[in-house]
């Protein structure tokens, strides 16, 4: 371990070693703007951090808040900075956050239980198996009903707007079916590389799945003794920032780009590959094994359904022996969908099979480059053009 610290001391510049340490807030500031740390507690006592942008109008600019994927946290919103000097039209910035701070709104960006950034609760600790016990379900259940409150009530507000990525789609679908009440502060919703049903996903990720599923039957497998008790994937201290920022050094950077691109899809002339030594060390940000798990379910069941504790628990939580399903006619909110063709994960089956079950549409919009993958959403060079500008544009209709 310590060689690899130093090597990766050695080869790293301390521009890059400091970047790599970086925080949310710290990135914001840096890069030239105004951001806050809130925090907020949910009706079943975990504390998240809320990291704001505010809008160049104070109390009167429009709210949207951000919501992150699976293992990651409010830093993937703000990793690329600006736009000048990295190859991108100088019209724009690199990130959507920072084109919603320039264009007025009064940005807002969520981290999920048990990511980097909200690792708190009132009576359990991260160390204690029951802290580990959620899913996505749990984060459209709890998180985002508390983060939505917070926000509309700080603001003196009646709504705001919504943009989610991947699993930041998946826990609003979640909460808009089952608590409409909170759903009805949301003025509109959009979201980005959209994961509710997963029937064609494919990649390292359906295999994990796949596998992860059939391992839960069996209650004396690692998964089973896993399940709603341990913690996946979480983010550690000086070993992992030193091994991902030898991602930094030219012999092994098509190493990492590749395994990122063979969980999301291959698209190299999207990713600009001096950033990846600052989203490794900060990705992934943590987890729960029920939340992999979950989504396992919904790879093997080809449905949007609640968690699959097995017949005998499921009778005794849900009155049947299988998981309901989320009644996505419920949503009572416009949403508009912004896909891609080269998307592992979000694939254009199972998005189009989503926005033909949700009741009021906005718009359906594929990204115009066959190679576009779930992380260039984030991230790709030509996000600000093939998706952000879109973005803004029906945005715009729901501003006031």
């Amino acid at each position: 371990m310590h060689v690899i610290a130093a090597i990766a001391v050695r080869y790293s510049s301390r521009g890059e070693a400091r970047s790599c340490r970086q925080t949310t807030l710290e990135l914001i500031r840096e890069t030239g703007y105004a951001a806050e740390e809130h925090f907020v507690s949910t009706e079943d006592g975990y504390i998240l951090a809320l990291h704001r942008i505010p809008g160049s109008a104070g109390a009167g600019s429009p709210a949207v808040l951000l919501q992150h994927a699976l293992l990651e946290s409010s830093f993937c919103w703000v990793v690329s900075g600006r736009a000048r000097g990295l190859g991108q039209s100088t019209a724009y910035l690199v990130h959507a956050t920072y084109i919603l701070a320039d264009e007025g709104y009064d940005v807002w960006m969520g981290n999920a239980r048990g990511n980097s950034y909200s690792r708190n609760h009132t009576s359990l600790s991260p160390s204690e198996p029951g802290f580990w016990n959620f899913s996505w379900h749990e984060m459209g259940k709890y998180d985002l009903p508390a983060e939505i409150e917070y926000i509309t009530r700080l603001k003196k507000a009646s709504s705001l707007l919504y943009v989610g990525h991947s699993m930041g789609t998946t826990a609003f679908y979640a909460m808009a079916s089952e608590r409409p009440a909170v759903a009805s502060k949301v003025k509109a919703m959009f979201g980005l590389a959209p994961v509710a049903f997963t029937d064609h996903a494919k990649g390292p990720f359906w295999l994990i799945g796949s596998a992860l599923r059939r391992a839960q039957r069996n209650r004396h497998s690692s998964a089973g003794n896993l399940e709603g008790t341990s913690e996946f994937f979480a983010q550690s201290g000086y070993f992992k920032f030193a091994a991902k920022c030898i991602c930094n050094r030219p012999l092994l950077r098509d190493l990492c780009r590749a395994i990122v691109f063979s969980t999301v899809g291959f698209d190299p002339q999207q990713l600009n590959s001096s950033w990846l030594p600052l989203i490794l060390s900060h990705t992934p940000a943590g987890t729960s094994f029920k939340t992999i798990l979950h989504f396992a379910q919904g790879i093997e069941s080809r449905r949007f359904l609640h968690y699959d504790y097995g017949a005998e628990r499921n009778a005794a939580i849900y009155g049947s022996a299988e998981p309901p399903e989320y009644d996505l006619s419920k949503i009572d909110v416009p949403v508009a969908l912004f896909w891609a063709e080269n998307d592992f994960l979000a694939q254009p089956r199972d998005v189009l099979r989503l926005y033909d079950r949700l009741p009021r549409k906005i718009d359906m919009q594929r990204i115009d480059n066959p190679n576009f993958n779930h992380l260039d959403f984030l991230w790709g060079r030509d996000a600000p053009e093939l998706v952000y500008s879109r973005l803004l544009r029906l945005m715009e209709r729901y501003r006031a």
